[in-house]
């Protein structure tokens, strides 16, 4: 009897060893180790491309001019000046190439680095369907080209743009992709992650 517990005694030990050891050399890679995580949440992040994380939509209203007032010669016909109010919505979108993302990871460590390249424009358009153009003064003899009207609110949008980026749109993306980006990475497991913009 003491001799089958003695057995039995040493075979739950050695069952135990073989255990731990099986679970140490993990034979068959049930546990990622660090490098391939670090490509595994590189390979989700960078699946995102340009993140666009702030999108701004604006109204805008300018007057466009042309003309002057002319006579055409030999007739009594004088083409005037031409006023134009132009009313249009677009929006801009802000965010990151996240192509260009590089990770580090501590071995051991619930830590992560990222460097991310700063946020930039990455849309600027003009829905040109609800666009309105109404005559302010002018006729029929009005010579007002219709593409006077697009360079002018191409004009005007890029204007919008670099007073939008003046104010602050791309700090206001970087901090968004901060947030979403920790927020996430908190939740594959990292305490602490720090971003670093470039």
């Amino acid at each position: 009897m003491k001799k089958l517990a003695a057995t039995l005694v040493l075979g739950l030990v050695i069952g135990a060893i073989g255990v731990f050891a099986f679970l140490q050399t993990n034979l068959f890679g049930f546990a990622a180790d660090s490098s391939s995580q670090t490509g595994l949440i590189q390979e989700q992040i960078v699946e995102l491309s340009e993140w666009t994380t702030v999108k701004y939509e604006y109204k805008y209203t300018i007057v466009s001019r042309t003309g002057e007032n002319k006579n055409i010669p030999f007739t009594d016909i004088n083409f005037v000046e031409a006023i134009k109010l132009i009313e249009y919505t677009g929006y801009l979108k802000a965010g990151s190439d996240l192509s260009g993302l590089e990770i580090k990871t501590d071995d051991g460590e619930e830590k992560i680095s990222l460097r991310i390249p700063k946020a930039k424009i990455l849309d600027n358009v003009v829905d040109t369907e609800k666009t309105t153009v109404e005559d302010i003064k002018g006729n029929i003899f009005s010579n007002y080209p219709t593409q006077k009207v697009f360079d002018e609110v191409n004009e005007n949008k890029e204007q919008i743009e670099e007073e939008k980026i003046d104010q602050g749109l791309l700090d206001e993306a970087d901090q968004r992709t901060e947030e979403l980006l920790t927020d996430f990475l908190n939740a594959q497991g990292y305490s602490e992650v720090a971003i670093e913009f470039y």
